[in-house]
Parts: structure tokens; C-alpha cells; sequence
């Protein structure tokens, strides 16, 4: 799907990299063509300040999604998520960050969430990026209690584990 989408901005880098903004920080379109978070309202100016582009590409970006129904759709439909991760240091969490072979795989979530549970380890929140919006989809699990270096040594051998790190 991530595909499609930047391929309807592929004569425009810049408008790419208004999409990407829009699907990676979980901002919505209204009706009226203006980035929202929920109810509360993103300057296009701050948009175009943060990607380094000028406020009317954001302005033709909103525009051309109003415009196409399936961007519609989809732009009139995404929510954030609040994140723990970037609160873990300040709250004393843990975060583990595992780099799948194959994101496609079923069961991923499933195994090591089952292997800390079986471990005792309380989950505050686990974050799946999708394979179809991210290059290099992770999966972050963010606990209460540190995990045992056995236990990281055993997830870190799963066939399906390309890279474990540790925050």
C-alpha cells in the first residue's frame, strides 16, 4: 500500500516527503484540506518547516489527497498512538527492539511476547511498524522489568530475528 500511494507522488519528491510525514506521525486530513492530529489543527508552515519544503507543496499535497478518494479514505482515517519509547528513559522502561528477517511472517509478535510472558515480564505497550509503510519494519516491546540476557540471547536466535538491540 505504501507503494501505491508514493507512486501517485512520484513526480514530486517533495510532496513524497509530505506523505511520509503524514504516515510516519500518524496526521489525518480534514474535509478542509488542513493536517490534523485528532481535533487540533498542524500549521502547514510547521509541516514545511520540519521537511524543508515550501508550505505550498503541503497545501498541493492536501489538496491531491482530498482529490483521489482512495488517498481520501485513507488520509481522513489515520490516529497516532501514544509511544512509551521515547518516555522509557524518564519512567525507567525497557525497551527492546527486534529487526524481523521477514515482517510477513505470522507469529512474530506472538512468540516473543509469549516467550516474556512465560518469563514473567509485565508488556506497558508493544509498537509493530508495518511492513507495508516502513523499509525495515521493527517491533518495539516496552517493559517494566529488565530482561534476562538468556532470555534476550534466546529471542535473538528465533529464525526470524535478524537483530535484536536493547534501550
Amino acid at each position: 500500500m505504501f507503494d501505491e500511494i508514493m507512486r501517485k507522488f512520484e513526480d514530486s519528491p517533495s510532496q513524497q516527503a509530505v506523505i511520509r510525514l503524514l504516515l510516519e506521525r500518524g496526521f489525518s486530513v480534514n474535509d478542509e484540506g488542513r493536517v490534523v492530529s485528532g481535533g487540533i489543527e498542524i500549521p502547514n508552515t510547521g509541516i514545511a518547516r520540519e521537511i524543508d519544503v515550501d508550505r505550498r507543496v503541503v497545501d498541493a499535497t492536501t489538496d491531491a489527497i482530498l482529490a483521489d478518494d482512495e488517498l481520501r479514505r485513507i488520509f481522513q482515517n489515520i490516529s497516532a498512538i501514544p509511544s512509551l519509547m521515547d518516555l522509557a528513559p524518564v519512567l525507567d522502561l525497557n525497551v527492546l527492539t527486534v529487526g524481523p528477517t521477514d515482517a510477513d511472517q505470522p507469529g512474530i509478535v506472538a512468540t516473543i511476547t509469549g516467550m516474556l510472558a512465560d518469563d514473567g515480564i509485565s508488556i506497558r505497550q508493544t509498537i509493530s511498524e508495518d511492513p507495508e509503510f516502513t523499509d525495515e519494519p521493527k517491533l518495539y516491546i516496552i517493559t517494566e522489568e529488565p530482561i534476562p540476557g538468556e532470555l534476550l540471547n534466546e529471542i535473538r536466535d528465533l529464525e526470524f530475528v535478524r537483530k535484536i538491540e536493547l534501550e
